[in-house]
């Protein structure tokens, strides 16, 4: 560019220097969302044994899947199955999202079980946190190691009972009480009442259920409302209906003692969550 006097001046473009801040900005903003996706994907850690089947192209042999979602679903499934026979810790999945306080999940929260004279069940009890991005993943990893062929799911979930929905009064007495929801490929008889509308179930039961929708498993899902925050006793207990049904396909032990009630069951920092 050429002033009045002649002097020849270099152009300069504004708009150019911010495009090409805009450009750096993006490109780092892309590799932060990478690192955070990578560092936010469910990783499944399997027995060596099972480990080098599913890499040989095979599939967990399992005709019966019992997922327990919550301390409380955990918890039952302890006292009931895990305590009355012989287990193996099969694997475990291990998630980091905003709730896991800058570490991956520990071991325990988010462990498979397989009972050693029968390996066509399979049990997982999920404590942790999960995201709602990570829900697909979870499920899509899951079932993808499972052989889907005659497989029957159960889940045992629950929620806070301020989330039930219903025109009539709800008492605490009322508290806690289960519901069932199933998936269409479901045949069989739910031990409790369904779901009244317009509850809908939320959280990895529900991604769960609609996994077995899409692909036709028969599955059942048997949630557990309750007026209590946190472990509590009396919520383990509304689980007991489905004995019935899940002693069809495991050992169960239907009076644990009271050495293995306290052992497992702590009920401590009890508070009610009817009003809020």
């Amino acid at each position: 560019m050429a002033t009045f006097f002649g002097e020849v001046l270099s152009v300069y473009s504004r708009a150019v220097e911010e495009d090409e801040e805009e450009l750096d900005e993006n490109e780092e903003d892309a590799e932060i969302r990478r690192e955070l996706e990578e560092k936010r994907e469910v990783h499944l850690h399997w027995s060596p044994e099972v480990s080098e089947s599913l890499k040989s192209g095979n599939k967990l042999p399992c005709s019966e899947f019992i997922l327990a979602v919550g301390h409380n679903a955990a918890r039952f499934l302890s006292v009931y199955a895990l305590t009355s026979e012989n287990w193996d810790a099969l694997g475990r999945a291990s998630v980091w999202n905003e709730r896991s306080g800058g570490v991956a999940s520990e071991e325990s929260t988010c462990v498979f079980y397989r009972p050693k004279d029968n390996p066509a069940v399979l049990i997982c009890q999920v404590t942790c946190y999960l995201a709602e991005d990570q829900l697909f993943q979870w499920t899509e990893k899951v079932f993808g190691c499972l052989q889907l062929r005659q497989l029957n799911v159960t889940v045992l979930s629950e929620s806070s009972v301020s989330e039930f929905k219903t025109a009539d009064y709800l008492s605490s007495s009322s508290a806690p009480f289960l519901r069932s929801l199933h998936s269409a490929a479901f045949s069989g008889k739910p031990v409790c009442k369904s779901l009244e509308q317009p509850n809908i179930v939320t959280g990895l039961q529900a991604a769960v259920l609609n996994h077995c929708e899409v692909h036709r498993i028969p599955s059942v899902v048997y949630q557990c409302y309750s007026d209590v925050i946190g472990p509590d006793s009396v919520t383990m207990e509304t689980f007991k209906p489905t004995l019935t049904k899940l002693g069809k396909s495991i050992k169960l032990d239907p009076s644990p003692s009271a050495d293995i009630l306290r052992k497992i069951v702590r009920t401590t920092n009890i508070q009610s969550n009817l009003y809020i």
